[in-house]
């Protein structure tokens, strides 16, 4: 099979896939319901890419199509493939035949993952082993895929509609658990199943957080039959970080495995969470037998991945700072990256609500998640795939934030009236996994 029509190539996932498989020599077309700067970069590179659904995109002759997870059953597309005889396949059944003879690494787990698999494949190319690897964001100058030619692949693992289920890797790193997508996974139970299943197809070894509850109680619940492997803060660990100091942009600290001192490690991307995932890489590479010195000076030049903590602008006193963090953990995390950062600034967090259900059930954990922040603005829930629920709503749970400074602006056009009127010296976040980042071009920022 040599042509792949994509529906739903505009993702992440499934661009990150167009391109290393146009690269490979596929013909490559696809589809997605809106104009976005990654369709017309896919145009660019010479894919047929269309905008909108229709089924007379398969009449130029598709041996196979991919679809998104997000897509109804009854989809037009789908049910002209599936009427013409083409296979269609998710990103999980197809995932055997991407990663065919290759050795692969994956990263799974709640939060960190697309930064640990960028840094993964980064210290991998700075240890001289020239790693493909599918990252679930931009990393300069990569994109989402880095082309390489020896036999490592590094993906990132993901667990929605069970996508991870479609890999036997030969090492995978956990680096959290906490329950997400609840409306796929409506408890801890069901979630836990899902890493279960993934953890059962992991070959050679498995590297996890010793610090996160929900990683050891998975591995407590479900005992994994591969050697486990430990990252964290102290001797208790296998791999942990010693002498760890804050610089004014990233950590420093000594990388040990036991007692014994391995490598010098200097980040230049903030946040403490980013030492566990540079931790989590490094321990990768060391297991491997590979050059752990080399992949650590490498990690020194990591720029970090597009939307975790991407600093857009810092002009006239205020810093424009771009972040996916759509989970309560997430944003502590990516607040107390802020606060570290500048100290000395008054810091406004901006944050677009990630679908219904998600804000249901964690609703608690989110109303007290912005205590680091001075200033809360909140505009109305990023639907995403979801149809509304009754009683949740961007300005319900603005008036629910336990925050004296919390301000409600329904869309993106009066969120960017808002930050107008901000004074310096601050720091403004802007936390989504939806449109929000578009307030940035509404100002001229980007």
């Amino acid at each position: 099979m040599r042509r792949i029509h994509l529906i739903g190539i505009g993702g992440t996932g499934l661009s990150a896939i167009a391109r290393l498989l146009h690269a490979r020599g596929w013909q490559v077309s696809g589809c997605d319901r809106q104009a976005s700067p990654t369709l017309d970069a896919l145009r660019a590179q010479g894919m047929n890419v269309h905008i909108g659904h229709d089924p007379a995109h398969l009449r130029s002759g598709v041996d196979l199509v991919l679809r998104t997870s997000a897509l109804p059953a009854d989809h037009p597309e789908v049910q002209a493939a599936r009427a013409a005889g083409i296979p269609v396949l998710t990103r999980r059944e197809f995932l055997p035949t991407l990663t065919q003879g290759y050795r692969t690494l994956a990263v799974a787990g709640t939060h960190g993952k697309t930064t640990t698999t960028a840094m993964l494949a980064w210290a991998l190319a700075a240890a001289g082993q020239d790693p493909t690897a599918l990252i679930g964001g931009e990393v300069p100058p990569w994109g989402n895929v880095r082309l390489g030619q020896s036999p490592w692949f590094v993906i990132e693992a993901d667990e929605y509609d069970h996508m991870f289920w479609g890999l036997t890797p030969e090492v995978a790193v956990l680096t959290t658990l906490e329950l997400d997508h609840p409306d796929l996974f409506p408890t801890w139970d069901a979630y836990a199943r899902a890493f279960a299943g993934f953890v059962d197809r992991v070959q050679r070894a498995l590297v996890v957080a010793a610090f996160d509850p929900g990683v050891q109680r998975l591995l407590h619940d479900h005992p994994p039959r591969q050697p486990v492997l430990t990252f964290g803060w102290d001797d208790r660990a296998d791999y942990w970080a010693d002498e760890v100091q804050w610089t004014g942009v990233g950590y420093r600290f000594v990388l040990r495995h036991r007692r014994q001192a391995l490598a010098q490690v200097q980040l230049t991307v903030p946040g403490r969470h980013n030492v566990a995932n540079a931790l989590a890489a490094l321990a990768v590479v060391h297991h491997l037998g590979l050059d752990v010195n080399a992949a650590a000076r490498g990690l020194a030049t990591f720029p970090g991945a597009g939307r975790r903590f991407t600093v857009v602008a810092d002009q006239d006193g205020i810093a424009w700072v771009n972040d996916y963090a759509h989970h309560p953990t997430e944003i502590r995390a990516t607040l107390a990256a802020a606060r570290e950062r500048y100290p000395d600034r008054a810091l406004w967090a901006v944050w677009q609500p990630h679908t219904y259900t998600r804000v249901r059930a964690l609703w608690d954990a989110f109303i007290r998640a912005f205590e680091a922040a001075d200033h809360v603005i909140v505009s109305e829930i990023y639907a995403a795939r979801e149809a509304p629920l009754a009683g949740v709503s961007g300005q319900a749970i603005a008036r629910a934030i336990q925050h004296p400074r919390v301000h409600y602006a329904a869309d993106l056009e009066s969120v960017a009236n808002a930050l107008r009127a901000i004074q310096p010296p601050a720091a403004v976040v802007l936390l989504s996994a939806g449109d929000l980042p578009q307030v940035l071009t509404r100002l001229g920022l980007s």
